[in-house]
């Protein structure tokens, strides 16, 4: 008998469930019954998107890659005069969440502590976000050791703010971010370049 369309669902609908199990209560809760449950389709017709568990899983990761690191490679090397403004470019990412989704960041960090092939793959994406921004930096007339260490510092302190769960109010974040810039290039930072990306933000200042 043909499985019908509402029973199926689509695979995106099947993976947005996935991530919100997983961002919600880890890897373990991302089974294929609780989430045929969850979206009231037959179990049988998440098989007609993916293989097992497994590919779903790997779906995630793969989603994950391509958004977080991939967004945040395309920032850090997008066009800008000065490396403050190329700063205020990287910071998108903190407060755009189509661009680089925290939560998802952490939940795959939680999950690749148990996980050594997930571990790698999160080794490879964290050298490539600082590598990427190294290269930001050099752009700009950093030497290598100094754009290396500047990148590193930004990809330690993200990761510690994702990790430690910060919560700040939004308007008090963005107003802080000119001052954390200058902290990281060690330069000051132009109010055309400010009010620019508090704009793109719709942030008053």
């Amino acid at each position: 008998m043909t499985e019908h369309p509402r029973q199926k669902g689509s695979e995106a609908v099947w993976l947005d469930a996935a991530y919100e199990l997983l961002t919600q209560n880890g890897v373990d809760a991302v089974k294929v019954m609780p989430l045929a449950k969850k979206l009231g389709l037959a179990r049988t017709g998440f098989y007609w998107h993916f293989k097992d568990r497994d590919a779903l899983l790997d779906a995630i990761v793969s989603r994950w890659e391509e958004k977080n690191t991939g967004n945040l490679i395309s920032r850090a090397e997008a066009y800008a005069e000065s490396i403050t403004e190329a700063m205020f470019n990287l910071f998108d990412c903190w407060l755009d969440e189509t661009l680089f989704d925290a939560k998802l960041d952490l939940a795959i960090r939680n999950w690749a502590r148990n996980d050594f092939g997930l571990q790698k793959r999160l080794d490879d994406a964290d050298a490539a976000r600082g590598k990427a921004i190294q290269q930001m930096f050099e752009r700009f007339g950093y030497s290598a050791a100094q754009a290396k260490v500047r990148a590193m510092t930004i990809v330690y302190t993200q990761i510690g703010y994702i990790s430690m769960q910060v919560y700040e109010d939004r308007s008090e974040r963005i107003n802080a971010m000119p001052d954390y810039i200058e902290v990281y290039t060690g330069r000051p930072v132009e109010d055309t370049d400010k009010h620019r990306f508090f704009a793109r933000h719709n942030h008053s200042g």
